[in-house]
């Protein structure tokens, strides 16, 4: 379900910390619906390499806490709750009869500066910036203000019904 690597230094990464991510994965997916067995990869990195990742796919040279890569399409205005609850899967979507939702990247290092620029826990940090990322990759996004109102208002939601408060 949830794949990890850690490409870092700066933070230590235990089972634990792990699992406690898994759960976060497993309650996000559960709360969109997401009924099939699914597969995520989280990369655990710094703000150099993240930084070179987003130069690499999005032109922005500058590091960034996460970035996700969604291996599904979603029309304009739809989520995976939306269109694919029922669908059955291409099967280039498949490895091992469970869904490749995508890929996310997140930069502990800076998770670590906004935990204490915001004023919350470190965990706290992880645990939105992963449900964040899972959101993209189940087709939300933010770009304009609608959206924003959308996917802010699933986030707290998703966290506060995993009593993860600021």
């Amino acid at each position: 379900m949830l794949y990890t690597d850690n490409r870092q230094n700066k933070i230590d990464v235990t089972e634990e910390f792990i699992k406690e991510l898994e759960e976060v994965c497993i309650n996000t997916l559960e709360k969109e619906e997401v009924r099939q067995k699914c597969q995520i990869s989280l990369l655990f990195v710094n703000n150099e390499e993240i930084r070179e990742i987003n130069n690499e796919t999005r032109n922005i040279d500058k590091a960034t806490d996460v970035l996700s890569f969604p291996m599904l399409d979603y029309p304009k205005g739809k989520v995976f709750k939306d269109v694919y609850k029922d669908k059955k899967f291409d099967i280039m979507y498949m490895d091992q009869d469970e869904l490749v939702l995508g890929d996310m990247v997140l930069s502990l290092e800076r998770a670590m500066e906004q935990s204490i620029e915001y004023n919350h826990s470190f965990k706290r940090e992880v645990c939105y910036l992963v449900v964040h990322s899972i959101l993209h990759l189940l087709g939300y996004d933010h770009m304009e203000d609608e959206e924003k109102k959308v996917m802010r208002s699933r986030e707290e939601e998703i966290l506060n019904g995993l009593d993860i408060k600021r």
